[in-house]
């Protein structure tokens, strides 16, 4: 899906990238769905499955065919954004987590739920196909959002294997691949890899992710191919699903101490502001928290019509 754009063009694509990676730093948050309000979903799928025949072109005919046929400028403009941002904006995220986390999931909050409704949307006829994909998925989301992160070692294959698993989820919306991480117990070495340019873990964490972005895109093109308004509701059904991992009152249960001697949380439960305050002896700060939901639906209605405007061009 190679089309022609200006230097204005791949500004926007940088843009999105950029709003990609700062999603995907966040766990319970998706770069993928920030990829769908915008409009080069489906781009994305297809310029990625393209690449696992990337090598029989390359030999026949070329490096100029090879990029065209991958769609390489959209792709290289695309991920250069998403690096820049999880490079520099993870130390603001992890900074924002630490000291104001139900400020910064009430954003995201809002972000999800209006990027629900961004994504049924598409949806013309409710049949009960599709009705069933949509509770599925979000049955789906909510489950894994309940289930407790567990602590593994980070050996090569480890980190190999939770690239690929990561980035499926990355590029799901509503399936946040950070939040995968979290899980596996990967989230925290890998925000410390990225800050501290651990580049051996950095580049086993790389090379499972383009693994799993050339076999998973496959699944997802050909869904999109051919059961389009299933999938979409499948997609809408896990980012509802997934707005219990973004609730912005929680309270920990459970906590473990990584090995730079940091109290991270394991378990945590979803309360009202009133509880928080309560068990917490902290604000909840309720009318900012409305505040940045709200400013979060503005977001998604803003990237709805940055995306629709790319489209029409």
């Amino acid at each position: 899906m190679s089309t022609k754009r200006t230097a204005k063009d791949f500004v926007g694509i940088a843009a999105r990238g950029v709003l990609m990676g700062a999603a995907d730093a966040v766990p319970g948050v998706s770069g993928g769905t920030i990829a769908f309000m915008t409009g080069i979903y489906e781009e994305l799928i297809s310029s990625l499955k393209k690449c696992s025949s990337a090598p029989k072109i390359l030999f026949t005919q070329g490096i100029n065919a090879t990029w065209l046929h991958i769609n390489g400028s959209f792709l290289l403009t695309l991920f250069s954004g998403v690096i820049i941002s999880l490079v520099s904006i993870s130390r603001l995220v992890v900074f924002l987590l630490d000291n104001y986390p139900a400020l910064l999931w009430a954003f995201f909050f809002g972000l999800i739920m209006a990027g629900v409704w961004s994504v049924i949307r598409h949806i013309d006829r409710w049949s009960l196909p599709v009705i069933s994909a949509f509770v599925f998925g979000a049955v789906g989301a909510y489950w894994i959002t309940m289930i407790s992160p567990t602590s593994i070692e980070s050996t090569p294959l480890i980190v190999f294997f939770s690239g690929m698993l990561a980035i499926c989820a990355m590029i799901l919306p509503g399936i946040s691949g950070s939040f995968i991480l979290l899980l596996l117990g990967m989230y925290g070495p890998m925000m410390n890899a990225i800050k501290e340019f651990q580049f051996f873990t950095l580049g086993c964490f790389a090379a499972g992710c383009v693994a799993g972005l050339i076999s998973f895109s496959h699944v997802l093109s050909w869904m999109f191919q051919h059961h389009k308004t299933p999938t979409l509701a499948l997609l809408g059904g896990f980012m509802l699903g997934s707005l219990n991992k973004v609730w912005p009152w929680k309270i920990t249960l459970e906590t473990v101490i990584d090995r730079h001697g940091k109290v991270i949380p394991l378990l945590q439960e979803n309360v009202l502001p009133a509880a928080f305050e309560a068990h917490t002896q902290q604000p909840a700060y309720l009318l900012y928290t409305l505040l940045l939901i709200g400013l979060g639906v503005v977001a998604v209605v803003l990237l709805e019509r940055f995306g629709t405007k790319t489209d029409q061009k």
